[in-house]
């Protein structure tokens, strides 16, 4: 093939296409079967082989040619995907679209497990404690309930001499909001509750 491609070209492209043909017969020699036009750019920098992207470009068809040639003589080795006896139950499914399906959520979950491992450093414990505080601790002792009843009772508004809005709050004397609509409402609540 680069014989063949010789005859075609200028002297310069020649000695280009021999640099190409050395990197790629040393990647053979290497075992290696990456002959992408970066990798190829890349090892034969200093030795006359132009950049990834001379080699995209229109002028560069011979180099693709040459480097093509190694890639389909050579071409990449592909790892078999081993189902996992653990998932080996998924072929059992009835229909395809299960199975599918199915393997799409295994590789999710896989994936998830991969990004949880990434976050949280390895031999970090994490520890959730989600008891709830002893009821005693949300009830109102004695005189926080009188407190909150006398905010509430008659006495306490005819002392200050307000009354109660029509919106629900609470007014002074002269018309100006003491205490905000609903802040009745929510006292009563907390003393039934707590």
């Amino acid at each position: 093939m680069l014989e063949h491609l010789k005859a075609f070209v200028s002297p310069r492209t020649q000695l280009t296409l021999d640099a190409i043909y050395k990197v790629c017969l040393e990647q053979v020699e290497r075992g290696v079967s990456d002959f992408s036009f970066a990798t190829v750019a890349r090892l034969g920098e200093n030795r006359g082989v132009p950049k990834a992207q001379s080699i995209r470009n229109a002028s560069g068809v011979h180099y693709r040619a040459l480097i093509e040639s190694f890639v389909a003589e050579f071409p990449a080795k592909k790892i078999a995907h081993k189902e996992t006896k653990a998932n080996a139950w998924v072929d059992e499914l009835p229909t395809a679209r299960h199975r599918l399906l199915v393997k799409i959520l295994i590789s999710e979950l896989a994936e998830a497990r991969r990004l949880i491992k990434e976050v949280v450093p390895p031999g970090l414990e994490i520890y959730v404690d989600d008891r709830r505080a002893s009821p005693s601790t949300f009830k109102l002792d004695n005189v926080e309930r009188r407190a909150l009843e006398y905010i509430i009772s008659d006495d306490f508004m005819k002392k200050w001499e307000f009354h109660r809005g029509d919106k629900g709050d609470v007014l002074d004397q002269s018309g100006v909001r003491v205490l905000k609509p609903g802040t009745f409402e929510a006292i009563e609540k907390a003393l039934r509750h707590l």
